[in-house]
C-alpha cells in the first residue's frame, strides 16, 4: 500500500549506482628501477654480421686474384716441358736409321749410284772371244777391294771358256734398287738379263740377281762387294 502523505521515499540500492573505476593493480605497475634510457634508445641498425666475424669476401677476392697467376705459371711449366719433349723426340727421329738412309730422301744421289753401278756391271759381265782383255781392264776401273780380288780369280776361267766355246756374253741391268744409302756407301739389289751366244747355237737368255755394295771414292762409285741371291 502507498503511504499516506505527500512525501515519497526513494529507495537507493547498490544496483542503481554507477560502477566505480577499478583501482590499478600494483603488480602491473612499472618497475621504478627500470631505466628509461633503455626504453627510449632506438634499436641499432642490423648489419647482418657480428663485429667479431672476419670479412670472408676479402679472402675470396684475394684467392680469385691469385688463381690466374698460378695457372699462368703452371701453363708456362707445361709448355717448357712439352717443348723439351718435342725437341728430344725430333732429335730421336733425326737420328734413326730410317731418316739416315739417303735412299729415302735424296733422289739425285740415289739415281747417281744406281747409274754408276748398273753401268759397271754391264761392262764387267759383257765379253766376247776376242775382247776379254778389254773387259779385264774395265773391271779395274770400276771394282775395288774384295770385289776386284774375286773377279780377278774367276775371270781366268771365263777367258778360257770364252776362247774354247766361242762364247759371247751380253749383260744388261733391267732393274736396280738401293736398299741403303749414306754419304759414302750404298747397298743395292740388282736384276740382270744375260744373253749367251755360242757359235752354231741359238742365243740363250738367263736372269740373275746380285747384291752389290758400293763405296764413293774420289767422287765416283766403286763396287767393293758382289754376291748372288
Amino acid at each position: 500500500m502507498r503511504p499516506r502523505g505527500g512525501t515519497t521515499t526513494v529507495n537507493s540500492t547498490a544496483t542503481d549506482a554507477p560502477d566505480a573505476p577499478d583501482a590499478p593493480d600494483v603488480t602491473e605497475a612499472s618497475d621504478p628501477t627500470d631505466t628509461t634510457a633503455e626504453k627510449a634508445a632506438p634499436d641499432a641498425p642490423d648489419t647482418g654480421a657480428t663485429p667479431d666475424t672476419p670479412d670472408e669476401s676479402h679472402g675470396v677476392d684475394v684467392s680469385r686474384r691469385r688463381w690466374p697467376r698460378v695457372l699462368g705459371a703452371l701453363l708456362a711449366v707445361a709448355l717448357i716441358a712439352t717443348g723439351g719433349a718435342l725437341y728430344a723426340e725430333g732429335r730421336h727421329l733425326r737420328d734413326t736409321p730410317a731418316t739416315a738412309n739417303l735412299a729415302l730422301t735424296d733422289a739425285e744421289a740415289t739415281t747417281r749410284v744406281t747409274g754408276d753401278v748398273s753401268s759397271a756391271l754391264g761392262k764387267i759381265f759383257s765379253y766376247g772371244p776376242g775382247a776379254t782383255a778389254a773387259t779385264r781392264a774395265a773391271a779395274k776401273e770400276v771394282l775395288a777391294g774384295r770385289a776386284l780380288q774375286q773377279y780377278a780369280a774367276l775371270f781366268g776361267q771365263v777367258e778360257r771358256q770364252s776362247a774354247d766355246q766361242k762364247l759371247t756374253l751380253t749383260t744388261e741391268v733391267v732393274r736396280a734398287g738401293v736398299n741403303r744409302l749414306t754419304g759414302s756407301s750404298a747397298h743395292l739389289l740388282v736384276f740382270l738379263d744375260q744373253v749367251y751366244e755360242r757359235r752354231g747355237r741359238a742365243p740363250t737368255t738367263a736372269s740373275a740377281q746380285l747384291t752389290v755394295v758400293a763405296e764413293l771414292r774420289e767422287g765416283r762409285w766403286w763396287i767393293v762387294e758382289i754376291g748372288s741371291t
